[in-house]
């Protein structure tokens, strides 16, 4: 499993030293529970007793956590969630439960955990929507352009009730997946070393023509064709050498995922289009889930909406003070370090991008996936209907919105 060369303050050595003796995923855990800087022997004494509160009883249930490219270190940067839910699930099953959290790419990718979660070669997963589309295409049903206007319409949208009918049974039904809980920011185009001595973008217009990296999203190539923003598939680990090399001008995701990445040095403006989400997801085999008792698939779900909580309040902060998303930036921000820019665009400018390329103003562009994901989803009108769930969110600021237990009337 790779892990950064300084975590915490502690080495990468050192780090598998303590990983040797009480075994990484305790480690992980371990270390995911200091907010700051740590010792070595301060490791050493959190992994121990990780290791013997996991393993003080025989599981009944053991899960492996396929996490893409997430460690400790980054999951500090973009908040999703990962391994405060590990946590809590053991915790809250009276070990019942034990999760195997397998991060870095070593099991599972960006692309492939969907389908190894699918074959059963892990039990959980995390990574976005986006990417796991290509695997799990009803996915795509949170891609439509501009049906968020902000992060807090995500956020009601994924506690409401009707999202159990939008998304998550759908999801469930056709992929074999349980959605459990996700981070939420907004897409936009974080433009290359080519405008770094070029003005902050302020017009669309600015933008038209480029060659921007795609991600697994249909959905998403739809509203970048319309902006003239010209979608090259690239995977996301290949992104960044994409854009240091000036193979692309430009990529669509959201800041975090730019600055837990490393791609900020390869990144001199973040420009904040917000033009379909970016959801960085965590779901379950429904068959995994299906094997728990109905005691323990309570566990399952109070654990995911701690999780859920958490990652609310987390990646609001986070997005401010560590990943410098923010106009004026802190200082030491990774996004102040690295010299990357937020350019925000004038409400003028959204309207614009959204009478060119949603499905309000462009009907036809969606026409065909439109029909798909409405089949999909038992005839459900998936654009209009999660549009106006999104729009019954009264909250401009996404802490501010209220949690709810999805699952319950």
């Amino acid at each position: 499993m790779k892990v950064s060369d300084k975590l915490n303050g502690i080495s990468r050595r050192d780090l598998f030293k303590v990983a040797g003796r009480y075994g990484l995923s305790s480690t992980l855990l371990a270390a995911g529970s200091f907010g700051g800087a740590m010792s070595l022997a301060n490791l050493a004494a959190a992994a121990e007793s990780s290791y013997e509160k996991r393993f003080a009883k025989e599981p009944k249930f053991t899960f492996k956590f396929g996490a893409a490219g997430f460690n400790q270190r980054n999951l500090l940067i973009e908040r999703a969630g990962c391994l405060e839910f590990a946590r809590d699930l053991e915790s809250r099953s009276d070990g019942e439960i034990r999760v195997e959290f397998i991060g870095d790419n070593q099991i599972c990718g960006q692309t492939s955990c969907v389908e190894k979660t699918q074959q059963g070669i892990v039990d959980i997963y995390a990574a976005s929507t986006q990417n796991s589309a290509g695997g799990a295409p009803y996915l795509n049903v949170l891609d439509y352009a501009y049906m968020f206007r902000s992060r807090a319409d995500q956020y009601h949208f994924m506690y409401s009730p009707e999202s159990q009918a939008l998304l998550r049974e759908p999801y469930e039904r056709r992929h074999g997946l349980k959605f459990l809980f996700t981070h939420c920011e907004l897409r936009g185009i974080q433009m290359g070393l080519k405008w770094k001595d070029a003005p902050t973008i302020t017009k669309l217009e600015e933008m038209f023509g480029t060659k921007n990296r795609v991600t697994g999203t249909q959905l998403g190539r739809i509203a970048m064709n319309a902006l003239n923003l010209n979608p090259v598939p690239v995977a996301w680990e290949e992104t960044l050498d994409g854009l240091k090399q000036g193979l692309i001008d430009g990529a669509e995701t959201w800041a975090s995922a730019v600055a837990y990445a490393n791609m900020s040095p390869v990144v001199s403006q973040s420009v904040d289009l917000k033009f379909f989400c970016g959801t960085e997801h965590t779901a379950m085999s429904a068959s995994a889930f299906d094997k728990l008792g109905g005691e323990l698939q309570d566990v399952v779900m109070e654990s995911a909406y701690l999780a859920q909580v958490h990652v609310q309040a987390a990646n609001e902060a986070a997005l401010v003070n560590t990943v410098g998303a923010s106009n004026p930036q802190h200082p030491r921000t990774i996004f102040a370090q690295n010299d990357v820019r937020v350019a925000e665009l004038a409400d003028d400018q959204i309207k614009m991008a959204e009478e060119m390329c949603s499905p309000e103003y462009q009907p036809a562009l969606w026409e065909d996936w439109r029909e798909r994901l409405n089949g999909w989803s038992g005839g459900r009108d998936t654009y209009q209907e999660i549009y106006d769930v999104a729009r019954q969110n009264t909250h401009t600021l996404a802490e501010n919105v209220e949690p709810r237990r999805w699952w319950k009337a």
